[in-house]
């Protein structure tokens, strides 16, 4: 048993008493939390580069632990046991439509995560067209030392590609098994998140900063006067 299987079955003992049958599908979704609040520190630190090689050293550094849990449902063992509701966390997509059609037990299970994929994935396309949007309307940034004109255009051509790539979980998610679309799902949905709440925390700094220089300006003037 490997590490990752033996945390997996672990989380899912845990968390059987409440969740029955569903508890590894939960462990899954915690181990993925987990995973991502130890990549916070790098997913901070690339929201701040000026680079797109930063962007993607967080979801290089996931890929590892994607393909252990590839491996752990597709390889047997005693998680191809354990199910998402209906479904088998090892099934995938193709096998739940043999096993009562698009709407049987297995597949509404599947369409579920699909839906939830496709919520995920459209709130990140709206957030990237505002974020660009308001970026055109915004007073261009001077160009960090070290970074040339064209290396600016391309993040900024990156950063309107990137929120249109979780649709591509969608594909994904329907030829891996159950266990894997889940953790894509919970990873996506953690990325867009942090993505949110990092853009609003600098948003808020901005305008605390542009408040203290109007104050400083305001302040000046009537001790002039």
């Amino acid at each position: 048993m490997s590490v990752f299987t033996h945390l997996v079955v672990e989380l899912g003992r845990f968390l059987e008493p409440v969740l029955a049958e569903s508890a590894t599908a939960a462990a899954i979704v915690l181990f993925t939390v987990l995973v991502r609040i130890a990549l916070y520190p790098l997913s901070r630190a690339a929201f701040r580069g000026a680079t797109p090689a930063a962007g993607c050293l967080p979801l290089l550094l996931q890929l590892p632990v994607f393909f252990l849990m590839y491996q752990a449902f597709t390889s047997g063992g005693e998680l191809l046991a354990h199910r998402l509701f209906a479904a088998p966390l090892g099934a995938r997509w193709t096998e739940a439509l043999g096993e009562g059609g698009l709407l049987g037990a297995q597949g509404l299970v599947f369409l579920g995560l699909f839906a939830a994929i496709g919520l995920v994935a459209a709130w990140s396309a709206v957030r990237g067209r505002r974020a660009a949007a308001e970026a055109a309307l915004a007073p261009a940034r001077p160009v960090p030392a070290g970074v040339s004109a064209e290396q600016q255009e391309a993040i900024r051509k990156l950063g309107g590609v990137l929120p249109l790539l979780s649709f591509g979980t969608l594909i994904t998610a329907a030829v891996v098994p159950l266990a894997a679309g889940l953790y894509l799902l919970t990873t996506t949905a953690w990325s867009v998140a942090e993505r949110a709440w990092m853009q609003s925390r600098r948003a808020a700094a901005a305008g605390g900063a542009a408040g203290e220089a109007v104050g400083k300006v305001t302040g000046g003037r009537r001790s002039s006067l």
